[in-house]
């Protein structure tokens, strides 16, 4: 009968991911299709989980969206296709943008763009300031040393979904135009969990 319980554990933190570690901040992201929970690696990652966690507490990502969804589908151009959705503030408020960021790279930091990984968007390397993006599937290609951005310095992981892979995907499956989201999916709130 342990033996039984151990194997339901293990399937369970297959199916639903591993619970965040202590002292790891959670967050709720409440969309009009859903609410999804993730966990913010400030160990690994300090600087892109502060400026993600500063968005946070200044309340800046209310009354954004999720505007882009990428599919196997929608990237004819792309030699190295790509799995996920991406989200900012409210064009309104971008004048309250901080600087951007230095990027924090996957050789540094250890983390691995894999489904359900949090990340910020960027153009040039240390150009992240607001826009976030959520892998559906696993994204070797997006980690350093990854040819999705030809400089090939990847992009900078800062945690990953505890819940609501299903809404990600709901939302990555939404109607589009191209890559945009039409409608973008409003984002409701964007709030810090209570440490339990």
């Amino acid at each position: 009968m342990l033996r039984l319980r151990g194997v339901i554990a293990i399937a369970a933190l297959c199916l639903f991911g591993l619970p965040a570690a202590a002292g790891e901040p959670r967050v709720k992201i409440v969309t009009a299709l859903g609410t999804i929970v993730v966990a913010i690696d400030a160990t690994h990652a300090p600087v892109t989980a502060a400026n993600f966690l500063r968005y946070v507490d200044q309340k800046l990502y209310d009354g954004g969206a999720f505007h882009r969804t990428v599919t196997l589908d929608n990237q004819p151009t792309s030699d190295i296709r790509i799995e996920v959705i991406q989200a900012g503030i409210d064009p309104g408020l971008e004048s309250r943008e901080s600087a951007a960021i230095a990027l924090e790279r996957t050789n540094q930091t250890g983390l691995r763009h894999r489904a359900g990984t949090i990340s910020m968007a960027r153009d040039g390397p240390d150009t992240a300031t607001s826009d976030f993006f959520i892998c559906v599937t696993d994204q070797p290609s997006l980690d350093f040393g990854g040819q999705r951005n030809p400089d090939g310095q990847g992009f900078g992981a800062f945690g990953r979904v505890l819940s609501g892979m299903e809404v990600v995907r709901r939302i990555q499956r939404s109607p589009a135009h191209g890559q945009d989201l039409a409608p973008p999916v409003r984002i409701l709130s964007v709030r810090r969990l209570s440490s339990r």
